[in-house]
Parts: C-alpha cells; sequence; structure tokens
C-alpha cells in the first residue's frame, strides 16, 4: 500500500464527480490521515445510537449535515469533525476530493447528497469524541485491503440481504459499509489499489453511512 507521498499525487490528477444543482439536503464527511510509524492510518468514528438517527451505531468517517452557517460543504466536514472528535483540521492539508454521492434511507422523499474530502493531519490533536460519538480509532489504511477483512453481512437496515463489508474492529460492531464503504471504494480507485468488493448495482437506499 501506497504511503502518503503517492496518495497525495494520485489526488492531484483525480477529477470528481460532482453531483450539482440544490439538492434538499447536503452531508459532508471528512478522510482524515496521519503517519504512524511511516505508514497512513485513518480515522474512523462509530456512531453513537440514538433513537431517529437513520445511521445509528455505524462505522463512519467525521461529519454530518451542511448547516446554513457552512460557507461550503468542505466547512461542514471541517466543522463536524471539529464538533464530533475535537479535531481541528484548519491547518491541515487538502489532499484532494472523492467523488460525491447520493443516497435515500427508508422514510425520506428527498435524497441525500454526500461529499467526502480527503486531509492529511501531520500531528492531530487527541480524540475527544462528543455525544453523537461511541467510539473513535486510527486504523492502518493498508489493513482495509487485506482479504481476510472483507465480509459480507446482512445489517440491520438490510434484513436477509447481505453486503460488503470491513471487519474494522469488533466483527460485530465494527464494520464498515454502506456509503462509508463507497467512499474507501473511490478513495483505493483513486490510488491505484482497488478494493477486492465491489458494490455492483444496489438498491439507493442500501447506500447509507
Amino acid at each position: 500500500m501506497p504511503g502518503l507521498t503517492h496518495i497525495r499525487s494520485a489526488f492531484e490528477g483525480h477529477e470528481p464527480e460532482l453531483i450539482d444543482g440544490p439538492p434538499a439536503r447536503r452531508a459532508a464527511v471528512a478522510v482524515v490521515l496521519r503517519e504512524h510509524d511511516g505508514r497512513p492510518e485513518v480515522l474512523f468514528i462509530e456512531r453513537a445510537t440514538r433513537p431517529g438517527d437513520p445511521w445509528s451505531g455505524h462505522m463512519a468517517f467525521p461529519g454530518g449535515r451542511v448547516e446554513d452557517v457552512d460557507a461550503s460543504t468542505r466547512i461542514a466536514a471541517e466543522r463536524e469533525t471539529l464538533e464530533e472528535v475535537g479535531v481541528s483540521l484548519e491547518g491541515a492539508e487538502l489532499i484532494g476530493r472523492l467523488d460525491d454521492l447520493q443516497g435515500r434511507h427508508a422514510g425520506r422523499t428527498s435524497s441525500l447528497v454526500i461529499s467526502g474530502f480527503v486531509f492529511h493531519h501531520p500531528s492531530p490533536d487527541d480524540l475527544v469524541p462528543n455525544y453523537e460519538v461511541n467510539e473513535t480509532f486510527w486504523f492502518p489504511v493498508r489493513e482495509l485491503r487485506q482479504p481476510d477483512r472483507h465480509i459480507e453481512k446482512a445489517f440491520r437496515e438490510t434484513g436477509s440481504l447481505k453486503f460488503p463489508g470491513i471487519v474494522v474492529g469488533d466483527p460485530g460492531r465494527h464494520v464498515v459499509w454502506g456509503l462509508t464503504y463507497r467512499f474507501l471504494e473511490i478513495f483505493f480507485e483513486v490510488v491505484g489499489h482497488p478494493l477486492r468488493n465491489r458494490w455492483g448495482e444496489l438498491p439507493m437506499i442500501e447506500r447509507t453511512p
């Protein structure tokens, strides 16, 4: 798995596919990288279990809805990262932007457009999760491509249908899937190391972070 120098170079030539227009709802996430022992790690959060939260308990990147106070989706990703895990991205390096993704959750009549931004933070502060986050941790980027971490699993939202996921901790809790998995797919495609599992054609309702 390449290091940060290769990742930077790959994103310099990447033109993200953006979803234009004023959708009813927008959100943004931050894919935050740091170097540990010379190798990149990525920040994941386990969202807190909360009634009414469609992504309750999911593994995700820091992020959330774009608010009126946000001048851009990037600003929203930075604000949410500071609020959720206590890490300021104001002085961090913006490596690049991922393709926009669109999803729809059960009970919603309008779609949600999610933007993803890749940052490198040279010296992130200690993680301080707020009430929206149950757990936070850094995970080696190279481990995300290990075959023994790739599974097919039925989730609470999918009934008996199984979807691809990546185990990043407790197999019963810490499984990356949905939109977070899709963002990882795009990330690894950009850097030239595609993931083994592919989405194919999936219902929009299943593409949730």
